[in-house]
């Protein structure tokens, strides 16, 4: 088969792939794409590709005619997620998978460490300097809340949702996954649309792993915020369009929920003169919750393992179509 790779690869991870899609020809653009995030310019190899891999223009993908498997190297989907790619991916017979199995530890890693460092309140103690017993010190030690035993509510129940909840299970926390369509295969219980309300009511911690897409912008509005329970703690790892940024502030200067932690936002970066910058209660990373040593190693490691299955015949890994 003919495997066109969109993105750049260090010289090491390209030899190691070339060794092992031995017996395919492998197909590389002049102008690969630098991160997960970015689309790919065409390429007129495309059309006589069999396997795509990486970050594919959909209308690319329409031109190309002999294309059999579309692999993409995020976990998001959300340029292709639309009833009318996924018709054309049906008729033309053509499988989809993503990388999702690639940035679940991270992801679960990384908002463990929110969670941790919200519960055993890292940013206030460590640039706090201040003597045992004083007034201070006292306030910051019982502003520690332990994870053990409260509740936690995360919406998209993917891959790093479940790896979180792995990761969770120590800690003996009450958890509710919330999916707009439940599979059957989760290992917590699952709620949809008409009983979320109730369970943001109760979380102690609510995290947002959702998609971009049309039914999720502003899903975190003025009205969902108001469902938190008071002094709940927010988290986003998902994606920033998710989130009503105006509404997050205005719940966070009245105090209404204890903390937010963000990995994603709309613009990224944001703008240095945004308020959500100065908020005490408000902590944000570069939307970087993915990434890992080696990344690229572990896509093109998830890509080679997905293309002998799809030699020998076996399910993909990730399959999203």
């Amino acid at each position: 088969m003919k495997i066109f790779v969109d993105f750049l690869m260090p010289p090491d991870i390209q030899d190691w792939l070339r060794q092992h899609t031995e017996g395919h020809e492998l197909l590389l653009p002049e102008k690969p794409v630098t991160s997960v995030l970015h689309k790919a310019e065409w390429d007129p190899q495309m059309e006589v590709a069999d396997v795509v891999f990486g970050q594919p223009d959909p209308q690319h993908i329409t031109r190309a005619s002999a294309l059999r498997w579309v692999h993409i190297s995020s976990s998001s989907i959300t340029r292709y997620d639309n009833p009318g790619f996924r018709a054309q991916m049906a008729a033309r017979n053509i499988i989809v998978s993503n990388s999702a199995a690639v940035y679940a530890e991270a992801c679960a890693d990384h908002t463990l460490a929110f969670m941790l460092a919200q519960s055993r309140q890292l940013p206030s103690g460590l640039v706090t300097r201040t003597a045992g017993g004083t007034e201070t010190w006292l306030q910051l030690r019982s502003a520690s809340v332990p994870l053990r035993g409260q509740t936690a509510v995360i919406l998209g129940y993917g891959a790093i949702g479940k790896r979180l909840t792995e990761l969770l299970r120590p800690f003996a926390m009450k958890i509710t996954a919330y999916r707009r369509k439940p599979r059957g295969d989760e290992s917590v219980p699952v709620i949809t649309g008409a009983e979320l309300p109730h369970a943001l009511a109760q979380a102690d911690h609510v995290i947002s792993i959702l998609p971009d897409s049309v039914e999720t912008e502003c899903f975190f509005n003025a009205d969902r915020f108001a469902m938190l329970k008071p002094g709940a703690v927010f988290y986003n790892i998902g994606r920033g369009s998710t989130v009503d940024q105006n509404a997050l502030l205005q719940v966070l200067r009245g105090g209404l929920i204890r903390a937010a932690w963000l990995d994603v936002t709309d613009p990224e970066p944001l703008p240095d003169d945004h308020p959500l910058w100065l908020e005490p209660g408000c902590f944000i990373t570069p939307h970087v919750a993915g990434g890992h040593q080696n990344e690229t190693g572990t896509l093109v490691r998830h890509f080679a393992g997905n293309l002998e299955r799809l030699v020998t015949g076996k399910p993909l890994l990730n399959r999203v179509m």
